[in-house]
């Protein structure tokens, strides 16, 4: 009976992260939050249950954007033999996804652990939450005209920025990245676009620095069945959470998220409040 809740647990727990995910509300700062308040406690290594839900997601994004993706990498090498328009466009697409990874990656590796430990908390998540929201209001109306053919390496440095400052929990990775760009006059197609595509990158970084944790894990045999559950849940979550977003996106509800964002915030840090 232990087993099973803890497998029932770890399934809910991968379906709240690949629903929170794709949308701009901060998957790690509700996963936190469910965590805390639920009084639920990850058993095994947070880095190989952490490593499986992103991968899942990142999965869900790969077979969304599949069709991007083959174009890129088709026209990516297809640039060094024939220099037109689109292989040019999609050539440099390319190198601003690579220029606009190196800041959140940079700051990962230098101070994750000091995030992790001093950021991580639920009046942290409560704050940047709020932020969250006010940043997706400010640009709630926005409609750039800029596609891919038009981004700068000054977008993508300040796209990268803004996915940097994400790695503070309840700053929503999406949400930071598709503000910034929108805010820099992108369009909604292509903020959204390169956002997802960014967290490709980003995500494969993830895992490579959690491969000695999960080699150290003692209880991946115990755990294989909730972990797979987790994977699952999350793999089917994400999918059908960046489809809704994308449907969202289109038609420019930006804001529903935003006013999400300005209420769970406070609620949460008041909860925390009645609670200690």
């Amino acid at each position: 009976m232990e087993q099973l809740w803890l497998t029932i647990k770890f399934l809910l727990l991968g379906l709240f992260q690949g629903l929170t995910e794709p949308i701009p509300i901060s998957s790690s700062g509700h996963l936190l939050i469910a965590q805390y308040f639920l009084d639920v406690e990850i058993e095994g290594s947070v880095s190989t249950f952490a490593l499986l839900v992103n991968t899942a997601s990142l999965i869900a994004v790969l077979i969304i954007y599949r069709q991007d993706i083959q174009r890129l990498v088709i026209n990516g090498f297809k640039f060094f033999q024939v220099k037109n328009a689109e292989t040019k466009r999609d050539f440099m697409f390319v190198v601003y996804l690579v220029v606009a990874t190196i800041p959140a990656g940079i700051i990962g590796v230098l101070f994750q652990d000091v995030i992790d430990e001093y950021l991580s908390t639920i009046v942290t998540i409560g704050v940047t939450l709020v932020i969250t929201g006010l940043a997706l209001w400010l640009i709630r109306n926005m409609r750039g005209q800029r596609k891919d053919g038009n981004m700068t390496m000054k977008d993508a440095l300040i796209i990268g920025g803004a996915q940097a400052v994400a790695l503070i929990p309840g700053i929503s990775r999406s949400g930071a990245t598709i503000v910034a760009a929108m805010a820099r006059g992108i369009n909604q197609e292509t903020a959204l676009r390169f956002s997802f595509l960014l967290f490709i990158p980003i995500s494969l970084g993830g895992a490579v620095l959690s491969i000695t944790d999960i080699a150290n894990d003692d209880n991946l045999a115990t755990m294989a069945l909730p972990y797979i559950m987790a994977f699952i849940g999350s793999l089917i979550a994400s999918y059908f959470s960046l489809k809704w977003f994308m449907h969202i996106m289109a038609k420019g509800q930006l804001k529903y998220f935003a006013i999400y964002c300005f209420i769970v915030g406070p609620l949460v840090v008041l909860a925390w409040l009645l609670l200690n």
